[in-house]
């Protein structure tokens, strides 16, 4: 059975990673490249961290990835700030950080019902697609509602974290940024705003900010997807914690081999292994809900499946379509 997150976390502190000089600093600037990164901007870490120390303009970067990045920055800086204060969060603040992430490469929209803005935050005056062949979000007349329960319930649950352990922080953090790319409040950025409010929420709680890395962005857009079409939080939950969890081993490593050692207590997380996690937590997950929270093919989830049956690890109960798994 892999570590739970509460106990990598715990094990990535005690290494006094996050106490390193400028870690905070690297960290936001590694969070910012990563979240453009996802929405096809092209500019590295190194590079990044030239244009805000030095406020150098890159060449051969377009001015649009810079503001992109520049936006965000500030957005995120404004996010932490409300974040140490424990502010309230509401439609208007939501509206406000859009603004900024926005900033510069917003655009403006004449619709039938008025002109609205992405530039300055406002919410969407019309329907938008998920993508090709996609469901589209939600009616836009339904968007100011929505966002106000959103507000409501997420102000309920930071109202309860302290009495939560970590794993279940950071799953508040996993649902407040489905639900709110399920929103879909804004015409542009809400992928990089769903990303930033699950962060702001982190940095809130105290925990170890989420990144969502370039190389991950296709399972990542696919773990959207499939919860969305199977309407199953958990599918979304599974994927975030698994990459989170991959995440914080990677740097572990990372960090330990920088410093000429090894940490046993850190060992890689095979498929097999995750598999039967992510079972122990849903037993009606299939091959391809797996193989989307793994990263692997449904054909190598099967296999897995197959060999864990035959080492009496896993038994199906019932039919292919109906039935379930039961970790022994």
């Amino acid at each position: 059975m892999i570590d739970k997150l509460e106990q990598l976390v715990t094990r990535y502190r005690e290494l006094g990673i996050d106490n390193q000089i400028d870690y905070d600093k690297f960290y936001l600037y590694s969070l910012i490249t990563h979240s453009t990164a996802i929405e096809g901007s092209t500019i590295t870490e190194l590079e990044n961290q030239i244009m805000f120390d030095h406020g150098v303009s890159l060449k051969g970067k377009s001015i649009e990835e810079q503001s992109m990045n520049l936006d965000l920055k500030v957005a995120y800086e404004k996010a932490i700030e409300l974040a140490e204060q424990h502010e309230s969060i509401t439609v208007d603040m939501l509206i406000s950080l859009s603004a900024l992430v926005m900033k510069n490469t917003g655009k403006e929209y004449k619709t039938a019902l008025g002109d609205f803005s992405s530039a300055r935050g406002e919410l969407r005056l019309l329907n938008v697609t998920a993508g090709v062949g996609g469901r589209s979000y939600m009616n836009y007349s339904k968007v100011p509602t929505k966002l106000a329960e959103f507000c409501e319930q997420l102000n309920a649950e930071r109202a309860r974290a302290a009495a939560m352990s970590v794993d279940e922080l950071y799953r508040v953090t996993f649902d407040a940024h489905y639900n709110l790319v399920t929103i879909h409040p804004w015409a542009d950025g809400n992928g990089r705003m769903a990303r930033l409010v699950m962060n702001m929420l982190q940095f809130e709680f105290g925990l170890i900010p989420t990144k969502i890395l370039e190389e991950d962005k296709e399972e990542y857009i696919k773990a959207l997807v499939a919860t969305r079409e199977d309407d199953n939080l958990d599918v979304f939950r599974a994927f975030m914690t698994s990459m989170m969890e991959h995440n914080l081993r990677n740097e572990m490593a990372v960090y330990m081999e920088s410093i000429g050692e090894k940490d046993e207590k850190v060992k890689p997380q095979k498929s097999r292994d995750k598999i039967v996690a992510f079972l122990s937590k849903d037993d009606r997950l299939s091959a391809v809900a797996l193989a989307q929270m793994i990263g692997i093919s449904s054909k190598a989830v099967e296999k897995h499946l197959a060999s864990l049956k035959a080492d009496g690890i896993i038994e199906r109960i019932g039919s292919a379509k109906g039935g379930y798994w039961r970790v022994k």
